[in-house]
């Protein structure tokens, strides 16, 4: 053990003599906890590394837009970036089943659920040149209005935030008008009238400030969507085996880190809104069974057009 930790460290020690820089992207703010879970990991893996590799993270979308992140990393114009997982679903549904309505609403089911999506996800990836890092949930999926929702026919109408393809059929489906909104955005799309409701996590409702646009928060807990960060796989296969080893190291303890810090943020930022004024409401029973039968449809429309390895996703999952 002592001669492993030795040749690791002579290793590193010559690494950080000519030191890497990766510049990393991401779309969230530095108040979000994906982007302090995130520092957090660069500062792992230069602190493991011994400077032989940085991680210099851009956050906000101060570098790339959201939507090019992607393929800015496969492109190589940076070496890694994070962004919503189910962005990726108009290229194959298994992109997105963490977006889909009511198939995991807890931390524990979305853990099944990425177990099972997770290698199917990692083949798509690496068709592209790219390899997951750690993935993160956000805290399951409110709905935030002005007045409380008693049914789905109480959304009907309204200008309703989308931020991928699952959300803007929803929004459709509940006879809304869906409109798509990047998170930094939503306190200025309320603010014009652009957009007047939204489902998404306490984190966001919170670092928003929603109170200053809505009255309500319903906790329908949705879904569990995820962050995923990756890395070009030609710039992780051109480190050293040492680093590559403290860069996976540093992904585990990053993947550990978010879920916890998840979880947590879902009861505190949603004591944020209420200490704010916000009211917070359980779903009738009549607004969650039409909520669900929405969700329902949504299933079916996304198995008649998800590929074998997505069906095989909801299958493994289903079968835990």
């Amino acid at each position: 053990m002592f001669k492993y930790a030795f040749a690791l460290g002579l290793g590193l020690a010559a690494s950080a003599a000519t030191a890497e820089t990766w510049n990393m992207a991401t779309p969230y703010g530095d108040s979000t906890f994906h982007t302090i879970n995130i520092r957090q990991f660069a500062a792992d893996v230069a602190a493991s590394t011994n400077g032989a590799l940085e991680i210099t993270v851009h956050s906000a979308g101060s570098l790339f837009p959201h939507g090019e992140i992607k393929n800015a990393v496969r492109s190589r114009q940076i070496q890694a970036g994070e962004f919503f997982l189910s962005t990726l679903s108009n290229e194959d549904l298994a992109f997105g089943i963490d977006s889909q309505p009511f198939v995991a609403t807890s931390y524990d089911d979305a853990a099944k659920l990425w177990a099972a999506q997770k290698p199917v996800i990692t083949e798509l990836l690496a068709a592209q040149g790219l390899m997951p890092l750690f993935s993160v949930p956000w805290p399951a999926q409110g709905l935030y209005t002005n007045g409380e929702i008693a049914n789905v026919d109480g959304l009907s109408g309204l200008r309703f935030r989308a931020y991928n393809a699952a959300l803007e059929e929803f929004a459709t489906l509940a006879k809304a008008a869906p409109v798509q909104v990047e998170a930094a955005d939503i306190a200025q799309a309320f603010a014009t009238g652009q957009v007047q409701a939204m489902i998404t996590s306490p984190s966001t409702g919170a670092n928003s400030t929603a109170w200053d646009f809505v009255t309500h928060y319903t906790a329908i807990d949705a879904w569990v969507p995820k962050n995923i960060v990756v890395v070009n796989k030609r710039a992780f296969d051109g480190l050293s085996a040492e680093v590559q080893a403290a860069v996976v190291a540093a992904a585990g303890a990053a993947e550990t880190r978010g879920w916890e810090m998840s979880a947590k943020e879902a009861a505190e930022k949603t004591k944020v809104m209420a200490d704010n004024g916000m009211i917070i409401v359980q779903p009738s029973a009549e607004l969650a069974a039409g909520l669900k039968a929405i969700g329902a449809t949504m299933l079916d429309n996304w198995k008649a057009g998800a590929s074998a390895d997505a069906l095989k996703i909801l299958a493994d999952y289903q079968a835990q």
